[in-house]
């Protein structure tokens, strides 16, 4: 069967535009099952990892009244049945029980049970990330209609799901990157060969907002540090453009509050926003947190007392400054020193310093 342009525009426009929505897919479900006379209509995304099910859906929640009539093969989460089926096909609900004819009948009870009559089912996607389906359930027996039309959005279907897919492992693998920069004080932009801004992290735009009472624009050239840092970023543009190899090169932002860069090129870095020629690595300050002493003590088998000591002498306190800021006594911050040096293995200060910038408890 073929679509039909009425079919393109009413079926086809929305599930491309599908993931933009709130409810995902839910415009391209709803007109599935207008257009099919269908009870139930749901789309399934199961990671090949082995999470939770993504279940998008129009209709009545097919899956939680079987639930709760305690109807567990009808749970379309669940079922072993859907990973039995090949990409491209359309499946009825018989052939699910591998022509049992003992569980046929007993699943059409079943089904009458939840007021369906016919399910119709296509595997969309068995990638590597993972398995999606098309499902159709109704009161009424599904027609050889219903079955082509699901075919033949099947490869459509297919396509706008693995872009919905990887879209998603992008999203998360930059937020987890995002959310690993932050907290170890970093943040980054990036300009093209005319020194205007192409993007930037969400804590660098945080960053520059609070300093300088707004965040800068996309498309425009960094002047919230002055003239003389906006030409120097903008010669510093031109140049890793014209020579990508070049070195890389420390600059001094603002001087108050103290915003630090290291400019190297950004090296294959195109896309359809612009082609970028510079990459700025930030140093963000990060006020100390209490629990970076519990960190320390959890990693280092440590008294409280003696790892919020230890993360006092790392923010650049002296001894004394630390045991005061502890209501210590001089001698006894030397006592609680000597044990933490001991139970650190360090031989000073110095050396305890550098352990605890080392550990992931400063990232706390």
């Amino acid at each position: 069967m073929a679509l039909t342009s009425r079919d393109e525009t009413d079926l086809l426009l929305p599930l491309f535009a599908g993931s933009t929505e709130a409810s995902p897919f839910s415009t391209f479900l709803e007109r599935l099952r207008r257009r099919a006379r269908a009870t139930f209509v749901a789309i399934l995304i199961q990671p090949k990892h082995g999470g939770d099910v993504s279940q998008f859906f129009v209709g009545p929640d097919i899956p939680r009244r079987a639930r709760e009539l305690g109807l567990n093969e009808l749970n379309l989460t669940d079922r072993i049945q859907y990973d039995r089926l090949r990409p491209g096909r359309v499946y009825s609900g018989d052939e699910f029980d591998d022509h049992d004819p003992v569980r046929q009948a007993r699943r059409r009870q079943d089904m009458r049970k939840l007021g369906l009559a016919d399910e119709r089912a296509v595997r969309l996607l068995d990638d590597p990330a993972a398995s999606a389906w098309l499902v159709l359930a109704s009161e009424r027996p599904c027609t050889a209609a219903d079955s082509a039309l699901l075919s033949a959005l099947a490869p459509y279907a297919a396509l706008a799901l693995r872009t919905f897919v990887a879209a998603a492992q992008h999203t998360l693998a930059d937020a987890a990157g995002s959310a690993a920069l932050e907290r170890a004080g970093g943040g980054w932009f990036m300009l093209d060969q005319t020194g205007r801004l192409l993007a930037l992290a969400p804590a660098t735009e945080h960053m520059l907002a609070h300093a300088f009472g707004h965040a800068p624009r996309l498309g425009q050239r960094l002047r919230e540090f002055g003239p003389g840092v906006e030409r120097a970023l903008v010669e510093a543009a031109a140049a890793y453009a014209e020579t990508p190899l070049a070195a890389e090169r420390a600059m001094l932002l603002s001087p108050e509050p103290r915003i630090e860069a290291l400019l190297s090129p950004a090296r294959e870095t195109g896309s359809l926003l612009g082609n970028a020629a510079l990459i700025a690595h930030c140093r963000q300050p990060r006020a100390s947190s209490p629990a970076r002493a519990e960190h320390l003590a959890t990693l280092y088998d440590l008294p409280r007392r003696e790892a919020e000591l230890a993360v006092l002498l790392a923010s650049g306190l002296s001894l004394a400054e630390a045991g005061d800021a502890m209501g210590l006594t001089i001698e006894t911050t030397r006592n609680y020193s000597k044990r933490l040096f001991a139970k650190l293995g360090v031989r000073g200060q110095a050396e305890a310093v550098r352990l605890v910038y080392e550990s992931c408890a400063v990232l706390g």
